[in-house]
């Protein structure tokens, strides 16, 4: 298998980029998906439990009230990370091992490739950029978020300049659909001629 990893800070359009690679025909695998389904496993439930009681009640996780905690302390959210990633990893490495005899192309859509060091994983990383002020404006509208909340969440990601730096192919997102699509469709074209 060849894996392509999607990556790009919060509102840069990355899901949108995977979406349209999907439409294309190809398997994406949605790493926000993988955590969601983190919060219905009782083994992390219970962890979550044991670290954060105060967000959970019963068998649901109060993500609004964990957000609010990470988001605000830093050291917690390095606390959740260690939970949650491991799981992540784990994941990520059935798939490769599942499909490690396809000669297929395969893409991950993953916020935070580089920060979990996934790029090991990946034989190409495309990231998705946009404005600062255009990524702010599409996670306030999008997530009902103000610009302190977005600002929260955006400062303990990787910057978005420095994940450039580290790509194979960089896509800005602020264009018409139409166009965006067409640069996708032509970078699938080079990375099917690569395989």
């Amino acid at each position: 298998m060849k894996l392509i990893a999607i990556t790009g800070s919060i509102g840069c359009g990355k899901t949108t980029i995977s979406r349209m690679i999907r439409e294309e025909g190809y398997v994406v695998f949605d790493v926000d998906g993988w955590v969601r389904r983190l919060y219905y496993r009782k083994d992390f439930i219970n962890r979550i439990r044991e670290v954060y009681p105060e967000t959970v009640d019963g068998w649901t996780v109060d993500k609004r009230k964990l957000r609010n905690i990470v988001f605000n302390d830093y050291d917690q959210l390095k606390k959740l990370e260690s939970m949650t990633h491991p799981f992540l990893r784990r994941y990520l490495k059935d798939v490769i091992r599942r499909n490690s005899g396809s000669n297929k192309l395969f893409f991950i859509d993953v916020a935070l490739l580089f920060e979990m060091n996934w790029q090991i994983y990946c034989d190409r990383v495309i990231v998705a950029d946009v404005a600062y002020e255009i990524q702010k404006k599409r996670v306030m509208e999008r997530d009902r978020v103000n610009g302190e909340d977005f600002d929260k969440i955006n400062n303990v990601q990787m910057k978005n300049e420095l994940k450039k730096k580290l790509a194979d192919a960089v896509i800005d997102t602020d264009k018409p659909l139409n166009l965006l699509k067409l640069e996708v469709i032509n970078l699938l074209a080079e990375l099917e001629q690569e395989r």
